[in-house]
């Protein structure tokens, strides 16, 4: 029996994979566009939004969201647990009104078509060269300067296994924070990992359905200057662990 689903949930995420490129295809020149052109920067978030909704509309996908009344004003670091490439799918629509930029590992950038704009118009993150990692970090911070929050998933990437339960916190995150005297603001993706699971992974669940979304409070400027890296890695970790369910 698992195998005739695991048909169904293969066919599922093919499906999401046309959806995924036709609409990326459909929107490329008008973000290719609006990242080239600094005047016109601020219009490629919207683009992104606009994306998203298509996203969740084509690909039947309905969001409920708990605790938004507790995001403040931007900037603000955005910190959330990684099950899913839905996760990144949905965050746009679910953050319309607070314009952010993504920081991802850099072997986003050996993805076609995908490189481009991220390169450009997101925050890749070199691990394991110190000295454009350096330079990320001053590019986050000119970011944020400029009135831009910043989404993290400070796992550094979807677990392999034991899903949802999350993969050690990395620190870079926290670090911003301070650096740039910002609030946190933590999310739990509760169910992703149910509605589009890993395509490598043939026999985990994918279909349409409701994502559930929680805000958690917003750890405020004051609390992350006043606690360590440390600290705030561990209370993160906490608020977002609280709502997670197997």
């Amino acid at each position: 029996m698992k195998y005739i689903a695991a048909v169904f949930f293969n066919l599922w995420k093919l499906y999401i994979g046309l959806v995924f490129a036709f609409f990326l295809l459909l929107f490329y020149p008008f973000l290719f566009l609006c990242i080239k052109v600094k005047a016109w920067q601020k219009h490629a978030f919207k683009i992104s939004v606009l994306w998203s909704y298509c996203m969740r509309i084509f690909c039947f996908y309905a969001v409920r969201v708990e605790g938004k009344k507790n995001i403040p004003e931007g900037p603000y670091i955005i910190c959330a647990n990684h099950t899913s490439y839905l996760d990144i799918f949905l965050m746009y629509s679910i953050l319309p009104e607070h314009k952010f930029l993504f920081l991802g590992k850099s072997e986003i950038l050996s993805y076609p078509l995908v490189k481009t704009f991220f390169k450009n118009y997101n925050i890749p993150v070199f691990r394991k060269d110190r000295l454009k990692a350096a330079k990320s970090f001053i590019e986050c911070k000119k970011a944020v300067d400029k009135g831009w929050s910043l989404a993290i998933f400070p796992e550094g990437g979807i677990p392999d296994e034991n899903l949802p339960q999350m993969m050690e916190f990395k620190e870079g995150a926290f670090q911003l924070a301070k650096k740039c005297k910002v609030p946190i603001v933590n999310l739990t993706f509760i169910n992703n990992y149910k509605l589009f699971s890993d395509p490598d992974h043939v026999l985990s669940p994918s279909g349409p359905g409701l994502s559930r979304v929680k805000f958690h409070a917003t750890i405020s400027k004051e609390e992350v200057a006043a606690m360590s890296v440390e600290e705030l890695k561990l209370k993160v970790r906490a608020q977002i662990e609280s709502a997670i369910e197997n």
